[in-house]
C-alpha cells in the first residue's frame, strides 16, 4: 500500500507541468544542514564538559560556568568557521566566473572546443554535438555557468555565509543549552541526581538530532539516530573516565 501511494506521488511529481515548475523555480540553499551539524556539535562538546565536571566532583557551579563558556566560545568558532567556509567558496566561484570570462574575451575557439570534448565525453556527437555547442556558447552565461560546473565541478548556488554562520550558532546554542538545563533548574538536587537527569535529556537529544541528521541525507532515522547517541555518549564517556583520572590524581599531592 506505501508503495502504491509513493508511486503515485512520484507520477505526480513527474508530469510535464510538475517538471516544468519544479525546474523553473528558483534553487535555494538548504540550511538544514548547518543547523543539524551545529547541534551535533554543542550537544556534544557542552555534555563533555558536564561529564568532566561530575566525574572530578567539582560543584554544580563549575558545570553551569564552564559549559555556558563552552556555549558561547566554541559556538562562536564554529559559527566563524562556516562563515569562512561559505565565503571562501563564494568568493572563488566568483574568481572562477571572471576568468572563465576573461579566456572567453580572449581565446573564445579554446572555450568553445572545451564546451565540445565535455559534452562529447556525455556521449553526443556529430549534428547533435555541433547544435549543443551552438546553443551553449552563443548565451555568455549559459556558456560560463556551463564551464563553472561542469569543468571546475563548482555549484552555482551556495549558502549565504551570514545565515550559514548565524544558523550554525543558533542550533549549537540551543542543543548546547540541553545538558546544562537541569543544573539551572535543579540546585537542591544532589550533582549524581541531576547529572542523571542530564545524561537522560543529551541522550534524547542525541537521538533526536541523529533523525533529523538521518532525515536531511535519507539515511534509515532510527540507525541515524543510535549512531548519533553512540558518538556522543563515547565523547561523553571519554570526559567523565578523564575527569575521574584528573580528580584521582590531583588527590596525590
Amino acid at each position: 500500500m506505501n508503495f502504491n501511494r509513493r508511486l503515485k506521488e512520484l507520477e505526480a511529481e513527474h508530469v510535464p507541468e510538475a517538471i516544468a515548475q519544479r525546474l523553473a523555480a528558483k534553487k535555494k540553499h538548504s540550511y538544514l544542514g548547518d543547523a543539524v551539524l551545529g547541534a551535533i556539535d554543542g550537544c556534544v562538546t557542552t555534555f563533555a564538559v558536564v561529564s568532566g565536571v561530575v566525574g572530578a566532583n567539582l560543584p554544580h557551579g563549575v558545570a553551569i560556568v564552564l559549559g555556558l563558556a563552552n556555549l558561547l566560545a566554541d559556538g562562536f568558532s564554529m559559527a566563524v568557521s562556516n562563515y569562512q567556509r561559505a565565503k571562501s567558496d563564494k568568493e572563488r566561484t566568483e574568481q572562477a566566473r571572471r576568468r572563465e570570462e576573461k579566456h572567453i574575451d580572449e581565446i573564445p575557439e579554446g572555450e568553445r572546443e572545451e564546451i565540445r570534448q565535455i559534452f562529447s565525453r556525455k556521449g553526443f556527437e556529430g549534428s547533435v554535438l555541433d547544435e549543443i555547442v551552438q546553443i551553449i556558447t552563443q548565451d555568455r552565461k549559459r556558456w560560463v555557468d556551463t564551464m563553472l560546473t561542469e569543468e571546475l565541478g563548482l555549484q552555482l548556488e551556495g549558502p549565504t555565509p551570514l545565515k550559514a554562520g548565524t544558523i550554525t550558532f543558533v542550533g549549537f546554542f540551543l542543543a548546547g543549552m540541553i545538558p546544562l538545563l537541569p543544573f539551572l533548574l535543579t540546585m537542591h538536587l544532589t550533582a549524581q541526581e541531576v547529572f542523571f537527569m542530564s545524561t537522560c535529556a543529551t541522550g534524547l537529544s542525541f537521538f533526536l538530532i541523529g533523525v533529523l541528521k538521518g532525515w536531511v541525507l535519507d539515511r534509515p532515522l532510527f540507525f541515524s539516530g543510535l549512531e548519533t547517541l553512540l558518538i556522543g555518549g563515547c565523547a561523553a564517556a571519554l570526559a567523565y573516565i578523564m575527569g575521574v583520572w584528573l580528580r584521582n590524581f590531583a588527590g596525590t599531592f
